[in-house]
């Protein structure tokens, strides 16, 4: 992979940012030191960075992928009404080794745990009718 100052600075924007960017959100932190980027490149760009494994995907509910620059394993919580992701404190070693994967008929290289629900914010505003 070549070197690149526009996919240095995705990477960066990632790496100071703890609320799981979509796309969009990198592209407009990114937008600020290079004005002529465009949204096709950064979306190229961080396809890349999952694909080289320097950020992960995050999928939601409503089409707006998250990106995150922790790549080691650990669980998400992602809102179903606003789209927000949570880094969720879990053992995912207890996870990968408890009796039930023991039994998959192959080697586990990955795990991705995603629970996905209404955050306090959504659900302090939803009506008694929604």
């Amino acid at each position: 992979m070549n070197y690149s100052r526009q996919r240095e600075a995705i990477l960066n924007c990632l790496a100071n940012r703890y609320d799981h960017p979509t796309a969009d959100m990198v592209f407009e932190s990114v937008r600020q030191e290079f004005p002529k980027i465009s949204l096709g490149t950064v979306y190229r760009n961080l396809t890349l960075l999952c694909e080289t494994g320097d950020a992960v995907k995050i999928a939601t509910v409503k089409g707006f992928d998250r990106f995150d620059y922790n790549t080691k394993p650990h669980c998400h919580f992602v809102c179903t009404e606003c789209t927000s992701v949570t880094d969720v404190a879990a053992n995912m070693d207890e996870l990968v080794n408890s009796q039930k994967l023991r039994n998959i008929p192959g080697i586990i290289d990955r795990t991705e745990l995603i629970v996905y629900g209404l955050c306090n914010q959504c659900s302090e505003n939803r009506t008694p009718n929604d």
